[in-house]
């Protein structure tokens, strides 16, 4: 699965793949990967990915087109 998504984000922020690599905390060819859907993104880094993006997990993962974070309880 490719998450466009991800890199359409990282390109909207100006970041590059390295420095979205330093905020998971991992190498830039892992992060590169986990945007052109060769491997599996893990859930915590798809958590981090939205809070830094400030918008759902389901925006990245493509389930829906709203943009905006769940509203908190």
């Amino acid at each position: 699965m490719q998450y466009q998504r991800l890199e359409d984000l990282r390109i909207d922020a100006d970041k590059s793949q390295a420095e979205i690599a330093e905020v998971l905390m991992c190498k830039r060819e892992v992060y590169r990967r986990y945007e052109k859907g060769v491997r599996e993104i893990p859930v915590w880094a798809l958590v981090k990915l939205a809070a830094y993006y400030g918008t759902s997990t389901d925006y990245i993962l493509g389930l829906t087109n709203k943009q905006e974070p769940y509203p908190k309880k």
